[in-house]
């Protein structure tokens, strides 16, 4: 009897006609972030459980609903990585990274949520994420900033737009949290179910809530920057400045939150009305206590991360028609037992003298017709045939498969080319 065995509700395969897509945005980010000399970290997709319980919070939504966490044979409780800011750091601190040094970094790979599966918002998706350490000024803010506005630029974004806010000290936090939660009890009639779970364990999310029937409510409530501390006010407009200064636009958000406990100071998003409610596609702030949270010496940082899914939606919206190549430039038809060691050793050396090339050699036997069949369903602009009248004569036939042209005989010699002519290699 057969199994029907189904991908993990949320969880995506990623198909051969769009992993071109992703291989184009990851090699066009990560050569941005090589221009910035930022640094590949690569961490473990499995964490302690207590790592993420004391970074991100134990009383958010992330830990308290959504992580896959479990007990592996040893009894230890393991946690797949919500989120790489937590690991990032842990593994600095276990290595001498943040050791009289400021590391830039970044990461990317596999984040894991259990959440509602809709439209932008998968148990599995990727971030590229960015971290810089040690640097306590606004400078190293606004870098980041342009760092990420200079991706959407290079892929041609436009409906992209850039949100800051600050949360201040933990200390003035603390102080406007107290002014929040008074408020909110005080109109605690007009607060959802959600909202009042937040209310006692992180009332600054409320403030982050999408319910339409709370929208004017969060709109009267008290304003963050009525008590920020002078530190984090005079932080935010230097940042203000350098971002004028650069020709950056931006919204100063001050419902802006972020849902990670570890947030402070500067904080930002950049959003789109592109992809329905889903409309974050990359955020970020500073978290300069965490590292002293885990027993470092306490040294600022700021990052973000790049929701890929959402990012790739995004380019596909604005940029329909950008062509990105998935099909050989070349299909290599083989025709008998003699031609094929000649043919392999062929498209060997013509992928040492073209690197740039793509040569799909056909393998598994077949007519010349099924193999013709092959090469044009294939997408390739050009056929190479060999067989035994092109052994005794060592040329390879070559004929194009886009366009109505004779076929031709090349010699081996003049193979490379011929194809780099033809292919504008």
């Amino acid at each position: 009897m057969a199994v029907n065995i189904q991908a993990i509700r949320g969880m995506h395969d990623v198909l051969t006609d769009q992993t071109p897509h992703w291989q184009y945005l990851e090699r066009m980010i990560q050569d941005i972030l090589q221009r910035y000399a930022y640094q590949e970290i690569r961490l473990p997709i499995l964490e302690k459980t207590e790592l993420f319980e004391r970074s991100i919070g134990e009383l958010t939504d992330i830990v308290s609903k959504e992580m896959y966490t479990f007990e592996d044979r040893n009894g230890d409780r393991l946690t797949l990585r919500p989120e790489a800011t937590a690991g990032c750091v842990r593994a600095g601190l276990q290595h001498g990274l943040f050791n009289n040094s400021t590391p830039r970094l970044w990461y990317m790979g596999p984040m894991f949520r259990h959440e509602r599966p809709q439209k932008g918002r998968l148990r599995q998706f990727h971030q590229i994420g960015v971290e810089a350490y040690g640097m306590a000024g606004p400078d190293i803010d606004a870098e980041i900033i342009m760092l990420s506005a200079r991706i959407w630029a290079e892929l041609g974004l436009k409906n992209i737009h850039l949100q800051i806010n600050t949360l201040g000290t933990a200390e003035s936090r603390r102080h406007y949290r107290e002014v929040l939660i008074e408020y909110f009890q005080d109109n605690l009639d007009a607060l959802d179910d959600d909202s009042r779970k937040r209310l006692e364990r992180n009332p600054l999310r409320i403030l982050d809530s999408k319910n339409a029937d709370m929208q004017s409510l969060i709109a009267a409530a008290p304003g963050l920057d009525e008590y920020l501390d002078d530190e984090s006010a005079h932080h935010f407009a230097t940042l203000q400045q350098l971002l004028n200064a650069s020709g950056l636009d931006f919204e100063i958000n001050l419902r802006l939150v972020r849902g990670l406990d570890y947030y402070s100071k500067t904080v930002f998003e950049w959003v789109t009305d592109r992809l329905g409610a889903q409309g974050t596609v990359c955020a970020g702030g500073r978290y300069d206590g965490l590292i002293g949270h885990f027993g470092g010496k306490p040294s600022p940082a700021i990052g973000f991360a790049i929701g890929l899914e959402r990012l790739l939606a995004l380019v596909a919206t604005e940029n329909p028609e950008k062509d990105i190549i998935n099909q050989p430039h070349v299909y290599f038809i083989i025709a008998g037992d003699k031609a094929l060691p000649v043919a392999l050793r062929l498209a060997e050396d013509l992928r040492n003298s073209l690197p740039s090339l793509r040569l799909l050699t056909h393998c598994g036997g077949g007519s010349f017709k099924s193999q013709f069949k092959k090469a044009d369903k294939s997408g390739a602009e050009l056929a190479l045939i060999i067989g035994e009248t092109e052994l005794e004569k060592n040329t390879v036939g070559l004929k194009p498969l886009r366009q109505k042209a004779e076929q031709t005989e090349i010699p081996w010699q003049r193979l490379a080319e011929v194809l780099r002519q033809h292919l504008g290699l």
